[in-house]
């Protein structure tokens, strides 16, 4: 198992696209069905191979579902999130709001 989270070392792209997946609102992608990788790594300011890798992280996990094959939409699977053990890796570093900017995701 990969260890994506830990106090020395903390995986800022996961934590990013998966933050930015979680608070995703329609608004911000074009299609109902969710958002393309393209778009995420836009909203991301990451390179669109490291976003496609760190979904595929989210996928395994099962905290991101994906619809369709050419573009694949993407979105959040809060359901499984929150029955995500306290103690898993990717949910320690999912909720560690010290550096997260909110703004970035409400409008307030």
């Amino acid at each position: 198992m990969e260890y994506y989270a830990s106090l020395e070392h903390e995986d800022k792209e996961l934590k990013a696209v998966g933050l930015e997946l979680m608070f995703l609102t329609p608004e911000k992608y074009q299609s109902e069905d969710g958002i393309t990788a393209v778009e995420l790594a836009k909203l991301v300011n990451l390179p669109i191979d490291i976003v496609k890798k760190k979904l595929n992280i989210l996928k395994d996990k099962e905290l991101a579902r994906v619809k369709g094959i050419n573009p694949k939409y993407w979105t959040f699977n809060q359901y499984n999130f929150q029955r995500l053990p306290e103690d898993d890796e990717t949910f320690l570093l999912l909720c560690s709001f010290d550096d997260v900017d909110f703004d970035k995701y409400f409008s307030y």
